[in-house]
């Protein structure tokens, strides 16, 4: 049987190799896009010159009503949601002293809430066919913290938590929750390090390299057909922090 994916922020980075992933271990993808229509379509179209097709929808998914219509859109469609990814999110680098409530209301709402709403939306169908997978893309920063990232931490850890409480409490759905926290990827959020911070952060890492996108996807793609895994935070960065 077909199952189908909703990948929030699928168009760029991490989101858009999480899409390819998936397309191509044949699950139907809604590759969810906000701003990046140009990127989204890009997508598409590389995609389907390897023969795979993928939906790509708009929505700004830290508002309620774009969400709740996205997913009526997938389920009027294909009746079913098998996959949740939460991908979306934005950085934010700044002095705590100086960030704003509409700092606060950005990347809370961007980051975490689009989380907790997507999810909110999609298990009752979950829970109806007693089947599901939540994947929750946080960061390292969501365990350990960052200077000058004080909001984005907190949007991170927020979305750990909420990946730990609702894994016991969906379990006996049989739906399962995990997160995957990255280290330093090759990102264009990651585009503000200059190049010798680049070089300090390889130094600094045990495997001595950057991790890219695709790692960040094939630990999607095993925690989704994986049966038994839930309630993990699980960091990928090449050693460069061990809990």
């Amino acid at each position: 049987m077909e199952r189908i994916a909703i990948v929030t922020g699928a168009s760029k980075g991490i989101g858009r190799e999480i899409a390819k992933q998936l397309a191509k271990n044949k699950i139907k993808v809604i590759a969810n896009y906000n701003q990046s229509e140009k990127e989204a379509l890009e997508l598409k179209k590389e995609l389907e010159q390897e023969n795979i097709t993928i939906e790509i929808m708009k929505a700004d998914v830290s508002k309620r009503e774009q969400v709740k219509k996205m997913v009526q859109n997938v389920l009027g469609k294909y009746k079913k949601i098998n996959i949740l990814v939460n991908n979306a999110g934005i950085s934010e680098y700044k002095m705590f002293r100086d960030e704003t409530d509409e700092d606060w209301n950005r990347v809370i709402n961007t980051n975490l809430y689009s989380a907790f709403a997507m999810t909110q939306e999609v298990i009752p169908n979950m829970v109806q066919n007693q089947e599901g997978c939540i994947i929750n893309i946080s960061s390292i920063w969501g365990l350990t913290g960052a200077s000058l990232e004080v909001l984005y931490s907190i949007s991170k850890a927020g979305m750990n938590g909420m990946t730990k409480a609702l894994a016991k409490e969906l379990g006996p759905s049989n739906i399962r929750v995990n997160a995957i926290a990255p280290g330093a990827i090759d990102t264009d959020m990651n585009a503000n390090l200059t190049k010798k911070e680049w070089n300090q952060l390889q130094e600094e890492t045990p495997l001595g390299k950057i991790g890219m996108p695709e790692d960040i996807a094939k630990c999607v793609k095993w925690l989704v057909e994986d049966n038994f895994t839930t309630g993990q935070i699980i960091s990928i960065n090449g050693g460069w922090v061990i809990t």
